[in-house]
């Protein structure tokens, strides 16, 4: 690599080099290594603006950053920067741009996109599973997408490529109920993670097992594998997984019958959702949340507080009102104004009073 940083090699054979790094650690969910490979190849297409095929993978290659960074909408437009180059050179290629945009539309909740998109990778001899299968369990056909899941399983025998098969062969067994069979599953992707040490694919082993102990009915089992997997995915910067996790910590904790937890975990992943346009994730968080939701992500008893402040109450008198120690009344008092990013009490009253919470 020394040779090919330093320009001692051809131009060609360098952007195939770089190409093959961000590959490799791609296929293994090394997503430090391939944010640092993309933005070193970014630098050497710009160097080299005539050479088509490897200013379209560096393309591709970006849109998959954004996607693990939660842009979705910048990735769709690496995406659409990718195929501009490739259609007319490289139907392979085009047909992996294709797939990888219509994961990003599955995620945004836009079916119909994704469903063309991943049409659109098979005309140009690109297989799209497993993301297809995960398309056809939002569009409701839950048996169909447990049977390709399946199908792949019985036929990958190779463990990087059975560690792609896998999150998504768990998500959609136990969408079908099938916990038993998953559960398997959990355990392999979780040994693949620690024989391969990439934390990406530890963190959604992590999750994968968290799912399988929710879906068993064991939710304090499943939330220290959700918590482990929330915190790799936030040291990743990968904000989407991260509220992935947050919302099936909120579930645990629903579970559990820790209702004010839950709902401040269910509110902070539905504002991340909603903030990144992952509609279907937003929607599901909702749902949970209900109609008596209150706004901002407030528990039960900050609401009580912020009632009392906005009558005018001082601390000392709010903690007598609820029977808790003044330090309690403080920082409930310091996660209201957190939540509503308000700095004074009169800010949160305004807030109180124009959201129907008075």
């Amino acid at each position: 690599m020394t040779r090919v940083a330093a320009g001692e090699v051809s131009a060609v054979f360098a952007g195939q080099v770089y190409c093959t790094m961000i590959e490799g650690c791609q296929r293994v969910l090394d997503v430090g290594r391939a944010a640092t490979w993309t933005a070193a190849l970014t630098r050497w297409c710009d160097r080299q603006p005539g050479l088509v095929p490897f200013t379209g993978q560096c393309a591709v290659h970006r849109g998959q950053m954004c996607t693990l960074s939660g842009a979705f909408r910048d990735a769709i437009a690496e995406f659409d920067a990718a195929l501009a180059r490739y259609l007319d050179t490289s139907a392979s290629a085009a047909g992996l741009a294709f797939a990888e945009r219509g994961e990003v539309y599955r995620i945004l909740g836009d079916l119909d996109n994704a469903e063309l998109s991943f049409s659109q990778a098979g005309a140009h001899g690109y297989d799209p599973q497993p993301a297809l299968a995960r398309l056809w369990l939002a569009r409701g056909r839950a048996q169909a997408a447990a049977g390709e899941a399946q199908c792949l399983l019985l036929e990958s025998t190779e463990p990087v490529l059975r560690a792609r098969i896998l999150p998504g062969a768990v998500e959609i067994l136990l969408a079908t109920g099938a916990v038993a069979q998953s559960r398997p599953l959990a355990a392999e992707l979780a040994e693949i993670g620690d024989r391969f040490g990439c934390v990406a694919l530890q963190a959604k082993a992590a999750f994968a097992s968290g799912t399988v102990e929710l879906a068993d009915d064991d939710p304090a089992g499943a939330l220290p594998y959700l918590r482990k997997a929330r915190q790799q995915w936030m040291e990743l910067h990968c904000p989407y997984e991260a509220a992935r996790c947050q919302a099936a910590i909120g579930r645990g904790l629903l579970a559990l019958s820790d209702s004010d937890s839950a709902r401040a975990e269910l509110a902070a992943a539905g504002r991340i959702f909603d903030a990144l346009g992952a509609r279907p994730d937003a929607e599901a968080v909702a749902d949970l949340l209900g109609p008596d939701a209150h706004p901002a992500g407030l528990s039960d008893r900050e609401v009580e507080v912020l009632r009392l402040v906005a009558t005018g109450r001082s601390n000392g008198q709010i903690a007598e009102t609820l029977t808790l120690s003044e330090k309690t009344v403080s920082r409930h008092l310091s996660n209201i104004f957190a939540k509503l990013d308000v700095n004074t009490r009169t800010a949160a009253t305004a807030y109180a009073y124009e959201h129907g919470l008075m």
